[in-house]
């Protein structure tokens, strides 16, 4: 629990500051289609529905039908009814929804790449390629603004406040922020920031969207649906460039290709990544995986490595190993 929550601790209080400084009021119907979504996102184990968009998408689709069929259900003795979105309700998803996209963009690009398996799979013409998969959940425990008399009615001991002669309380939500993505043509490193930096712009233009509804409720509603698809689109595309059948990281014919580097070993110390060539371990050149483990026993305590980088520049990398180390200095090779 506590690895879901440390890396977006800090958008989390930002976010919370920010709903109560601008008063961002969210109904408690909202919360409670974003939790069931967030439950059946979970139960599918497909974390794109689990993007804030998606999710407020839905939630507001599903209180707008059931506000139009005049419907209503009662669960653990609370009512949930639909909203006329066109009442305000509209304009806080989305000024909400852009906020959390904003802050998915971010959680995308700082932390995406740490997350990425190796995976070795075989193209149509039996050769061996790395894909890499990313599929990761944050918690983001968030307080939100809710109306006082939907928490009063049932929980009257619950601390509120008074704004402009309406009661208000605070409620701790802990939302879900999900991230599913695979690659194969490109590296991590070189989509990641890609797809962070358009689920940003799309985030400003659903908040651009969000401050536009104060004045005209329906292009809220708009930027609210619209966003929900375009966010399922980018992540389609992306998925779409990375086909099977074209690797980036494959066997090469001028030396051993690194599929992975395992975490506190020499070759993260050595700064070595995935996609990266070593061409040359302690003078001799290597093509396989029994060259690469002779050629290590060269100097059983040091090894020094030729690399080829993901810009095809030479460099020098060496450091020491020690016995409890990985036998092959901590490298997963494809060939």
């Amino acid at each position: 629990m506590v690895g879901l929550i440390k890396e977006g601790i800090w958008f989390a209080l930002i976010i919370s500051v920010l709903s109560l400084l601008v008063g961002l009021t969210q109904s408690i119907e909202l919360l409670f289609f974003v939790a069931a979504f967030s439950i059946f996102g979970l139960i599918l184990y497909n974390f794109h529905l689990l993007s804030p968009m998606v999710l407020i998408g839905l939630s507001l689709a599903s209180l707008m039908v059931m506000n139009e069929e005049h419907w209503s259900f009662e669960i653990f003795g609370w009512k949930i009814q639909g909203l006329d979105v066109f009442e305000g309700a509209a304009v806080t998803c989305a000024l909400m929804a852009g906020i959390l996209l904003i802050a998915e963009s971010r959680l995308i690009k700082k932390y995406g790449v740490n997350y990425a398996s190796p995976m070795i799979e075989k193209s149509k013409r039996g050769l061996h390629g790395v894909a890499f998969f990313t599929k990761k959940l944050w918690l983001l425990p968030i307080f939100f603004v809710v109306p006082g008399q939907a928490i009063d009615a049932y929980f009257p001991w619950w601390p509120q406040f008074s704004l402009n002669h309406q009661q208000f309380a605070l409620v701790l939500f802990p939302f879900l922020i999900g991230f599913q993505q695979i690659t194969r043509r490109s590296l991590p490193l070189d989509v990641y920031p890609k797809l962070s930096r358009a689920v940003w712009i799309l985030g400003g233009l659903v908040l651009i969207g969000g401050l536009v509804g104060y004045f005209y409720p329906i292009a809220a509603v708009v930027a609210v649906f619209a966003g929900a698809i375009i966010r399922l689109f980018i992540s389609y595309i992306f998925k779409v460039r990375e086909r099977r059948d074209v690797y980036a990281v494959s066997a090469r014919p001028n030396g051993v290709m690194i599929a992975a580097v395992l975490p506190e070993s020499p070759a993260e110390k050595m700064g070595l990544q995935a996609g990266e060539i070593i061409r040359k371990v302690n003078g001799r050149e290597v093509h396989n995986e029994l060259e690469l483990y002779e050629a290590l026993q060269i100097n059983a305590a040091y090894c020094k490595l030729e690399v080829l980088n993901h810009k095809n520049e030479v460099r020098l990398t060496q450091h020491e190993v020690y016995s409890k180390d990985h036998y092959r200095i901590g490298l997963l090779i494809i060939e």
